[in-house]
C-alpha cells in the first residue's frame, strides 16, 4: 500500500513540475490567432431587395361604356397577341354601323341615279348640238338666197327663227347636264359622308371588343362579367378590365442602400435569387441605376418629399434577368447580388486583420493609407496589420505594417502594397488585436478553429 501511495505522489509531482515549467515557459506571450497571405480571387458585392417585375407591362382599359357581356380569361392565362379578352354590350353600336351600312347602300343607289340622268343630258346636249349645226347651215343658206331675191321674206324669217330656237335648246341643255352632275357630285358627297360615319360607328363597335396587346399574362383582373364598365382615368374603379404582363423580359426592380450605389454601374453582372424558389438563383445584369434617392421609409422621392427630416436613402436599380424562368411572377420578393468588382489570382487577408495605429511620420510616407477617423500630431491613424517575424533567439514577435488595401469581398480584402505572398499575420481575438503592442511577444493559439478563407499556420 505505501509502495502505491508513493507512485501516485511521485506522479503527482511530475505532472506539477512540468506544469509549472509550461506555464513558466509562456509567461511574457501573448497567445494570437494567425493566417497566412495567399492569392484568391475576389469579388465586391452590394446586395439590394425588391420584387420581380416584367419590364412591359399594361392596364387595358375600357374603351366603350356598357356591361361587360363576357370575359375569357382568367387571373394567370396566358394570352396571345390580338387575342379577344372580353367584350361589352354592342347591341347600339352594331345597330348604328347597320343603319349606317343600309344609308350607304341607299345613296350609292341614288348616285347611280344621277349617273343615268347625267348621261341622258348628255345625249341630249349632243343632240341639240348636231340640230343646231343643220340648222345654221339652213339659215347661212338663207341668207345667200334671200339677197338674191330668190327665197320669200317668211321663209327667211323661218330659217332665222329655227337657228334661234336650236341655239336656246343648246343653252336648255348644257343647264340641264351640268344640273345632273351638280346632283351626282351631291349624291356622291353623301356617300362618302355616310362611309365616314360607318367608320366611326364600327370603330364604336370595335371598341366593345377588348384584345391582348402582345403576348403575356394576366396578372390583375379586377373585374367580372355582368360588371359595367366606363371610359374615364386609368387605374380609376370600373376603367381597368385587367393587367397583362410580357414575361419575355423579367427585371428584379431592388432598393440599393445610397453608401453603395456610387459603386453600381449599367452592365455589372448580378445574381437574383426569389424567395418563393429557394435554391435557385437567376443571373442577370443591371440596365438601370436610379439617379434620384428614395427615402427608406415612404419610398417617396427626396425632390417630392416635403419634411426635411434626415433619415436612410435608396436608390432603385433594375436587374434584367438573362433566361425568365416560367415560375417567376410578378411582385415576388426578391434580393439581387450586384458584383460591382471582381479580380483573380489578388494577394487578399482576412478584414478582421485590419487595425489603426497612430502615424510616427508624416502623412504621405511610403506604404501608408490614411484613415479617415483618429489622429496623432494631427495626422491621421495608419491601417495595417500585424505580421509575425522571429526574433534572433527563434521567438515569434508581431511587428505592425501599414497596408494599402484595394476591393473587399465578402470576408477579405485585396492587399495592394506592404505584404506579400506567404506572410503570417494576426487575425484575432478581437480583444488581443485592438490591445497588440509592436514588437509583442507572441504565441499561437491553436485551441480554437480557425474559419477563415485563408490557409491557417
Amino acid at each position: 500500500m505505501k509502495k502505491i501511495l508513493l507512485i501516485v505522489l511521485a506522479i503527482l509531482v511530475a505532472a506539477g513540475l512540468v506544469t509549472f515549467m509550461v506555464i513558466k515557459q509562456q509567461s511574457g506571450y501573448t497567445k494570437v490567432m494567425t493566417a497566412k497571405i495567399t492569392r484568391q480571387s475576389l469579388s465586391t458585392v452590394v446586395s439590394g431587395t425588391g420584387q420581380i417585375k416584367p419590364k412591359t407591362y399594361v392596364n387595358v382599359g375600357a374603351t366603350s361604356f356598357g356591361r361587360i357581356t363576357h370575359l375569357y380569361v382568367k387571373e394567370g392565362d396566358h394570352v396571345k397577341k390580338g387575342q379577344v379578352i372580353a367584350t361589352v354590350e354592342n347591341v347600339q353600336p352594331e345597330a348604328n354601323v347597320q343603319a349606317q351600312q343600309a344609308q350607304i347602300a341607299s345613296t350609292k343607289t341614288d348616285v347611280n341615279s344621277y349617273v343615268a340622268a347625267e348621261k341622258t343630258a348628255q345625249a341630249n346636249l349632243e343632240r341639240a348640238q348636231a340640230d343646231l349645226e343643220q340648222k345654221k347651215l339652213d339659215w347661212q343658206r338663207a341668207q345667200g338666197l334671200y339677197q338674191a331675191g330668190i327665197m320669200a321674206k317668211q321663209d327667211f324669217d323661218a330659217k332665222k327663227a329655227a337657228y334661234d330656237t336650236a341655239v336656246a335648246t343648246i343653252a336648255q341643255m348644257q343647264a340641264a347636264l351640268a344640273q345632273s352632275k351638280a346632283q351626282t357630285e351631291s349624291a356622291r358627297a353623301k356617300v362618302n359622308n355616310a362611309v365616314a360615319q360607318l367608320r366611326f360607328n364600327e370603330d364604336a363597335l370595335n371598341k366593345t371588343v377588348s384584345v391582348a396587346p402582345f403576348e403575356g399574362i394576366v396578372t390583375n383582373l379586377p373585374v367580372r362579367e355582368g360588371e359595367t364598365v366606363v371610359v374615364g382615368i386609368q387605374n380609376a374603379e370600373g376603367s381597368t378590365l385587367m393587367t397583362i404582363a410580357d414575361m419575355s423580359v423579367v427585371t428584379a426592380e431592388v432598393k440599393v442602400d445610397e453608401t453603395d450605389i456610387v459603386n453600381v454601374k449599367i452592365g455589372q453582372p448580378a445574381e437574383v435569387s426569389v424567395d418563393a424558389i429557394p435554391g435557385k438563383s437567376f443571373k442577370g445584369h443591371v440596365t438601370l441605376v436610379g439617379d434620384q434617392a428614395l427615402l427608406r421609409s415612404s419610398g417617396v422621392a427626396t425632390s417630392q418629399s416635403t419634411t426635411g427630416t434626415e433619415e436612410a436613402k435608396d436608390f432603385k436599380v433594375i436587374v434584367t434577368l438573362d433566361q425568365p424562368n416560367e415560375e417567376l411572377r410578378p411582385g415576388l420578393s426578391t434580393t439581387a447580388r450586384i458584383t460591382t468588382a471582381h479580380k483573380d489570382n489578388v494577394l487578399s487577408l482576412p478584414i478582421q486583420a485590419l487595425t489603426l495605429k497612430p502615424q510616427d511620420k508624416p502623412a504621405g510616407s511610403e506604404n501608408v493609407q490614411a484613415a479617415s477617423t483618429g489622429s496623432n500630431n494631427g495626422q491621421p491613424d495608419q491601417q495595417g496589420v500585424f505580421v509575425m517575424r522571429k526574433d534572433a533567439h527563434g521567438k515569434f514577435r508581431v511587428h505592425f505594417v501599414p497596408v494599402t488595401t484595394g476591393i473587399t469581398g465578402a470576408t477579405d480584402i485585396e492587399v495592394l502594397s506592404g505584404l506579400k505572398e506567404g506572410d503570417e499575420i494576426v487575425t484575432g481575438p478581437y480583444k488581443t488585436l485592438r490591445g497588440l503592442k509592436d514588437n509583442a511577444l507572441v504565441k499561437r493559439d491553436t485551441s480554437k478553429p480557425l474559419n477563415l478563407a485563408l490557409n491557417n499556420s
